[in-house]
């Protein structure tokens, strides 16, 4: 005799979630003893010692414990940790920021850039692909900020070796308004109705890709808009969808965590952590942090694959294609579904949360018929915009 067993729904929807359970979810408390290594638990958010974490870094046993306790506060405790004086080599955050304060004036010059994800216009000043600008600017302080040992284990214990960094330095302006509450790359960039054609795994899996990290430029009390966040809430398995819901919006706005930062501390989280950058309400302090988004290695392909010559090859044919033809079927086997990566600063995310796709282009050039010479123009200004 077989047992029928309940199989979980594949397919997650905008009404989604209990919002019971959520409340339940991130009504838990943070048990000192499940994070040993912290000096303190602060609103549910465990804090370090930077001195501890290095001390740790250079010992493979005690680098192994630490990395495994933040793993598990990452993905079954608050989700959050933070690190006093993760970097306390302020002459070299001095150094950086200086050459991020360069940088954003030279853009803002030469009109480059521009656009964010969750923030309204004129709210901060960007720098996509800070990480590779810092490093051709100055190489010796590159060396001696990446060298910090927090960033390094803070990446290992989520992400495991080999993962692959970027950053993105955000400048919040006095009177910056807050972000709205949100999940974050990858799921977390897309309109909701993208969000629901994936199927609940990949909801599960999302939040295992990457990592949030960032490092405080400046000291950041409360009324400067550190970034607002709601522990425990990567534990809510219909969050991506869910939070966008007025309900979830309401309750992050009257139980989120804000803590001060000090020039040196950094934060990292869960990217399902719900989050937003806070409002920076004083009148003449400029709020400068450097976030880090760190990848997996997995997040890859197999083989490197030319798709701007396959979207060449295919759309004569293509605009001339049979009925019996599934047209979507083969721009989906050839084309770039995904707008990621890109040059930010050629392709920002203007209007929407990402760039337009190559699939998307292809699709649009057949919808509307456009000559072969256009669509070779397109193609070569998307390869542009998505080169270094």
């Amino acid at each position: 005799m077989t047992t029928k067993t309940t199989r979980k729904p594949v397919w997650i929807t905008a009404d989604s979630g209990n919002f019971e359970t959520f409340k339940s979810v991130v009504s838990q408390q943070t048990n000192p003893a499940d994070v040993p290594h912290s000096a303190e638990v602060v609103r549910n958010i465990p804090i370090y010692d930077g001195a501890v974490v290095d001390a740790a870094a250079a010992d493979a046993a005690k680098r192994k414990d630490l990395t495994a306790e933040w793993a598990h506060v990452f993905s079954d405790g608050a989700g959050i940790i933070v690190i006093k004086q993760a970097l306390n080599d302020h002459g070299a955050i001095d150094r950086a920021s200086a050459i991020f304060e360069q940088i954003i004036d030279d853009e803002k010059t030469k009109a480059i850039g521009g656009g964010d994800h969750f923030a309204k216009p004129g709210a901060n000043d960007r720098i996509w692909n800070s990480l590779e600008k810092h490093c051709l600017a100055d190489p010796e302080n590159f060396a001696a900020y990446y060298g910090c040992n927090t960033l390094a284990l803070a990446a290992e214990a989520w992400l495991g070796p080999a993962y692959q960094m970027t950053a993105q330095v955000n400048r919040v302006n006095p009177g910056g308004a807050a972000q709205k509450p949100h999940r974050d790359y990858h799921l977390g960039f897309m309109s909701a109705d993208r969000m629901a054609q994936y199927p609940a795994h990949i909801h599960g899996i999302s939040p295992v890709l990457t990592l949030q990290g960032a490092l405080a430029h400046c000291d950041m009390p409360v009324e400067t808009g550190p970034t607002l966040l709601l522990p425990f809430s990567q534990q809510f398995f219909e969050g991506y969808l869910a939070f966008n819901r007025p309900e979830y919006q309401d309750y992050f706005a009257e139980n989120y965590v804000q803590l001060p930062l000090e020039k040196g501390d950094a934060v990292f989280f869960n990217p399902a952590v719900m989050h937003g950058a806070g409002t920076n309400h004083t009148t003449d302090r400029f709020r400068l942090v450097n976030l880090f988004q760190v990848s997996s290695a997995f997040g890859r392909a197999m083989e490197s694959v030319n798709r701007t010559a396959m979207c060449r090859a295919l759309f004569p044919a293509l605009l001339n294609a049979s009925p019996s033809i599934n047209v979507a079927n083969v721009i989906a086997a050839s084309a770039e579904g995904y707008p990621f990566p890109t040059n930010l600063d050629r392709n920002p995310p203007v209007g929407g949360l990402a760039p337009k796709t190559q699939a998307a282009y292809l699709e649009e050039a057949l919808r509307d018929k456009w000559s072969v010479e256009q669509f070779n123009t397109v193609l070569d200004d998307l390869q542009f915009k998505n080169e270094t």
